[in-house]
């Protein structure tokens, strides 16, 4: 069966890619820039791109005309537009204007529960997507979900920063909301196996697990699963506006996502229509269930996807990659070098560790408080962490940067700042091995100001930059894990 994949980088779409291949499809994915996708050995050679943006109707042209089926997994409730219901609308019209050329009998599509009359402009969005896909010459099946549970999605870490990093909480009403989790194995089982059943045609199902429970519940049975004691107090001063800025300085989330999650908690997400069990009948997982999988996966350095790959930053969120040549006119440049006689693997080993629970090796204070600081403007701040503590992928987040390059085996690492900037931003790492075999750490640091703003905002820094880096350079050709385990 032929299968158009969208959102294939996303967080559900990467983790739906290797299921359909395994079960023999012939997957394309459409996505805006292949390059960010880091696919398996035993997958990569399985799959087929299609590069175009849903904004550019005319890029859609280069779809398959034989698709069997296809998936939409889009959405821009992380857009920094404001308009982001505009934009789903435009990406879901051009999706159907293109897929009505084709032979595609079936249109899948992640949406959400919205049983309630009054809804957030983020469910009336999803219900106006699902309005204008129906309107495809191919037949149309909707899964609505509420908060999707597993390793590196989005609910499952706002709520581990919640619990893990907050004692006693004092708390919006909105804790009080119920809600119907399901584990993100039981959706991706749903997902896969609704492929070109009949009897799934032109239908909308509510899919979630077990447990209806309130996010106050939730938060509760999740610190008694990581053997914490917590309490919350929930008042009813605290205004959407001030939710959505408790929850952005307190967890990973940006301020767009938590005002749109705090505007969504208003409505009770709980599922109505579960007839498809009936149809593709699955043992579903409880809440604690999905939380103690998706430890697992953590504690196997298993998570696949994140939430957090998405592009945060509208500067590079129509093609990642083409920032990967760092600039070199009108830049500011701080350049390091350091030989070392240490194997290469163990320095890379600590290059590939940065950020997370690693932190930055020197000075990791100041770090923190840049990332307080971006947090207060609006930014992503540090505590998106790393998906892996030692694997570094393209595309991965890495606190508040992306990462464009990571090439072990050459020994480069390049880093591009997401952080709020009057400017742009490049971190690079290189590794050099002369012909007399001296080896040698080179780190850059660039930024390409935007106006006045820009360069005194490097000049403001420059200080720092002479100890901080130096020192950091140092530290990681330097830096032992067993000496470090040993001094804990």
């Amino acid at each position: 069966m032929k299968i158009l994949l969208t959102g294939a980088n996303g967080y559900i779409g990467r983790r739906l890619l290797p299921i359909l291949v395994m079960e023999g499809h012939d997957v394309t994915c459409l996505v805006r820039d292949k390059r960010r996708i880091d696919l398996e050995e035993d997958i990569q050679n399985k799959v087929s791109f299609v590069e175009a943006d849903l904004l550019d109707r005319q890029a859609l042209e280069n779809i398959p005309k034989d698709v069997d089926a296809a998936y939409y997994l889009v959405h821009s409730m992380g857009s920094s537009s404001k308009k982001f219901h505009e934009l789903e609308k435009e990406t879901s019209t051009n999706f159907v204007e293109a897929l009505n050329k084709t032979c595609c009998q079936q249109i899948i599509y992640l949406s959400g529960i919205s049983n309630d009359e009054e809804l957030s402009k983020h469910l009336k969005s999803r219900r106006n997507v699902e309005q204008i896909l129906s309107e495809a010459e191919a037949s149309l099946t909707v899964l609505r979900a509420a908060i999707i549970i597993g390793s590196g999605g989005a609910s499952f870490e706002i709520i581990r920063d919640l619990v893990e990093k907050l004692p006693v909480m004092v708390a919006p009403k909105w804790l009080n909301t119920k809600c119907q989790p399901i584990a993100i194995r039981n959706v991706i089982y749903y997902m896969s196996h609704a492929l070109l059943k009949e009897e799934l045609f032109n239908k909308t199902f509510d899919i979630g697990g077990p447990d209806i429970l309130t996010y106050k519940e939730m938060l509760m049975i999740f610190a008694e699963s990581r053997g914490l004691k917590r309490k919350i107090i929930t008042v009813p001063v605290l205004t959407p506006r001030l939710s959505s800025y408790w929850l952005h300085f307190v967890t990973s989330t940006s301020y767009k996502i938590a005002s749109s999650l705090v505007d969504s908690m208003k409505n009770e997400v709980i599922v109505k229509n579960n007839d498809i069990q009936k149809v593709i009948p699955q043992e579903l997982f409880s809440y604690k269930e999905a939380v103690e999988l998706a430890f697992d996966r953590i504690a196997q350095n298993e998570v696949v996807s994140s939430w957090k790959d998405a592009l945060a930053s509208s500067k590079i969120n129509t093609a990642l990659m083409d920032f990967v040549k760092v600039p070199v006119h009108g830049c500011f440049v701080d350049k390091r070098s350091h030989n070392f006689e240490r194997s290469k693997d163990e320095v890379l080993d600590n290059v590939w560790r940065l950020g997370g629970e690693r932190g930055w090796y020197y000075w990791d204070f100041l770090w923190k408080v840049r990332g307080w600081m971006d947090k207060a403007v609006g930014g992503v701040g540090l505590r998106r962490g790393r998906r892996s503590p030692d694997q570094l992928v393209s595309g991965d987040a890495l606190d508040f940067w992306r990462v464009l390059v990571a090439d072990k085996q050459e020994g480069r690492l390049l880093l591009f700042a997401e952080m709020k900037l009057p400017g742009e931003a490049w971190l690079e790492f290189k590794y050099k091995e002369n012909d007399d075999g001296v080896q040698t750490l080179t780190q850059t640091a660039t930024f390409r100001p935007h106006g006045l703003a820009g360069r005194l905002y490097w000049y403001s820094i420059f200080i720092f930059h002479e100890f901080i880096f130096d020192g950091m350079l140092k530290r990681i050709i330097n830096y032992d894990v067993e000496t470090a385990k040993a001094s804990v």
